[in-house]
């Protein structure tokens, strides 16, 4: 199987996939991380020098490039929802999960919001981007794991397991 986690910065994809791969013996792809390794920048430096939209074709460029094997858990960065050429290629070949986690629980995790290269945050503010992200997150999900404030990643990885192992695509 393969697991693509989304869902908005702060929501705990990263964390959340690096533990279950470990705990299942998956293979692990960070897309961020590939943007970074792929670019040789960071993505704040991609946003402020190239736009938004770079960042955006950055992230579709990686997705569209990976070869995908079985047993593997992909987490992806907050505006790949954007692309729809992304999401697309990753709805056909894996389980895609939104992790979706309340507004005032991102923003008590995103003391570094100015540094993490997050598409449209100017224009539209964190609250504006919740809100417009929120809708693509569920269209493109074939599950839904809500995180609450007292869940550890322990806690969301389990919700997660328990919710796709019992059925993988809804």
């Amino acid at each position: 199987m393969i697991l693509t986690l989304i869902g908005m910065p702060g929501a705990g994809k990263s964390s959340a996939g690096k533990k279950m791969a470990s705990i299942l013996g998956y293979g692990f792809i960070d897309t961020d991380k590939l943007v970074i390794d792929e670019s040789g920048t960071d993505l704040q430096n991609i946003v402020n020098d190239l736009g938004d939209m770079a960042l955006i074709r950055a992230e579709e460029q990686s997705i569209m490039a990976l070869n995908l094997k079985d047993n593997c858990i992909i987490a992806t960065g907050g505006s790949v929802v954007y692309s729809e050429k992304a999401m697309d290629f990753l709805k056909q070949r894996s389980v895609i999960v939104y992790l979706d986690v309340p507004f005032e629980i991102i923003v008590s995790r995103l003391s570094n919001l100015n540094t993490r290269g997050v598409v449209g945050l100017k224009e539209k503010g964190l609250q504006g981007l919740y809100e417009e992200r929120t809708g693509l997150y569920r269209f493109f999900a074939d599950h839904i794991i809500r995180v609450n404030r007292e869940d550890k990643v322990k806690d969301v990885v389990k919700k997660i397991m328990e919710t796709v192992l019992s059925d993988p695509k809804k």
